[in-house]
């Protein structure tokens, strides 16, 4: 059985990179009827939060990748990766190191002076313990092999070699007993019965050092694939600037979870010329031997452009749930008690002209605020005596419709337009801006239907009520 794994340090945010990792490991998994694992390396204890921890379960959990079984933290099984490390000190495939400090310094520098790499010189690797100076506590470092080469088969990379020359004698355990990331990485992998380590290409000089782990303890070492890490739209390696942040960031900017995970598919991987993929077909497809070799680049406005086609496929009752939830986070909004069914009445032609649901809230306010309006200053510049005309006439043919539709009030409105001998402009943008308090909105007919007859006469009285002494 296929078991893949998410790997994250809890130092900050879950990394628009990681959920990318994050998602094709749960694809390959999902692809393969098999299992994906949620790891947390929390070894680092002065830069691992809970805060973060709580980040990365939801981010994950806004994506919709769901893990089989609980998280499981690295730090917490320390004593196992202790163990293990003396048990390679037992088989005679480790060794205690004495050396100070000062001593690798000497080493290094010395390398650097001579052009050779800076690997540890394996000063301890053959020498008697009885040697040990006094007062020195020890690493336990990995005999690793000194010659030949190793080569690895990468399901993405192709085959990838690195000589033993390049290869030193890694610290397994500090001095001060506590395991390294390189010996605490494999233990887990192990132990979680991980098949593919599906991961960022910056780990594969740490494959090749972790592989001599695995031949040690002979274990079987599992496939690997190494994925090109993300530029930005420049070719340049990402950062802030080109839109590297936290999923909670693109959540608040208003993005779907269907939409970033659709993108970050693509992102790397593709299935002929299809742009939009659901998740049943992504499942389908995926295979992490299609992933190409080449950096992907982030763009956020192909991102933003591909948002506006899920918000125009989603479900209204969705959308209109989402919309009152950025509403109601807003102090300077205050909802009307229709607010819910005027949102879902309205929510066709609004996600029509939304890429975001920040977008779409600010459009759909229009519905949702409670009378008396905000009048923004273009809205109070139509409002002039002539608009004040107009908004009256109209809400005195409105008021006597028979029935209320979009058809009576167009009609109503058109019949206006011809009795003033008026553009029909000259009738919608006053009329426009006394419903809404701003000039931008859905088609006017629309606004009227979703309003009501009720809501609709009562901002007409209150655009003729208002106390213009403030302008």
């Amino acid at each position: 059985m296929v078991v893949t794994r998410f790997a994250p340090s809890p130092t900050g945010f879950l990394h628009i990179g990681g959920a990318r990792t994050a998602l094709f490991n749960w694809l390959y998994a999902r692809h393969c009827g098999g299992q994906f694992l949620l790891r947390i390396e929390d070894t680092d204890r002065q830069r691992s939060t809970d805060e973060a921890v709580d980040a990365i379960f939801a981010g994950m959990k806004w994506l919709g990748l769901d893990w089989d079984g609980d998280a499981i933290s690295q730090f917490d099984r320390k004593d196992r990766h202790v163990e293990v490390a003396h048990q390679l000190l037992d088989s005679g495939n480790a060794y205690r190191c004495y050396c100070t400090p000062e001593e690798l310094t000497e080493m290094r520098e010395a390398a650097l002076k001579e052009g050779r790499p800076s690997l540890y010189n394996g000063r301890w690797r053959d020498r008697d313990p009885s040697e040990a100076p006094a007062g020195v506590d020890p690493v336990i470092r990995l005999k690793a092999p000194k010659d030949g080469e190793t080569i690895i088969n990468d399901l993405i990379q192709g085959d990838v070699s690195v000589g033993h020359d390049q290869i030193d004698d890694m610290v397994l355990l500090r001095s001060d007993g506590t395991p390294t990331y390189m010996l605490a990485v494999v233990v887990d992998d192990h132990d979680m019965a991980i098949t593919h380590v599906i991961r960022g290409d910056d780990h594969l000089t740490n494959t090749f050092r972790q592989i001599q782990i695995y031949k040690a303890m002979d274990w079987d070492i599992p496939e690997m694939a190494h994925m090109p890490l993300l530029h930005g739209d420049d070719g340049k390696k990402l950062s802030k600037r080109h839109g590297a942040l936290g999923v909670e960031a693109y959540r608040d900017m208003g993005f779907l979870p269907e939409a970033v995970n659709n993108y970050l598919l693509r992102l790397g991987w593709s299935h002929g010329d299809d742009e939009i993929i659901s998740r049943d077909q992504a499942i389908e497809w995926f295979d992490v031997a299609d992933v190409g070799r080449g950096a992907a680049r982030f763009d956020l406005d192909k991102l933003t452009n591909l948002n506006g086609h899920y918000i125009r496929e989603c479900d209204n009752v969705r959308l209109t749930e989402l919309v009152l939830g950025h509403l109601r986070a807003d102090p300077e909004v205050a909802l009307s008690d229709e607010a819910e069914p005027r949102l879902l009445n309205g929510m066709t032609e609004l996600k029509d002209r939304a890429k975001n649901i920040l977008e779409l809230s600010d459009n759909a306010k229009i519905y949702a605020i409670e009378r008396p309006l905000p009048f923004d200053q273009k809205a109070l510049k139509l409002l002039d005596e002539m608009g004040l005309g107009v908004v009256e006439m109209m809400r005195s043919k409105l008021a006597n419709l028979p029935d209320w539709t979009k058809e009576t009030v167009e009609q109503a409105a058109r019949s206006a337009a011809t009795e003033r001998d008026l553009g029909f402009g000259k009738i919608a943008q006053p009329l426009r801006a006394a419903l809404c308090g701003t000039t931008v909105s859905p088609g006017i007919f629309d606004v009227l239907y979703v309003l009501g007859r009720d809501e609709s006469l009562a901002r007409l009285q209150d655009a003729l009520e208002m106390d213009r002494r403030s302008e």
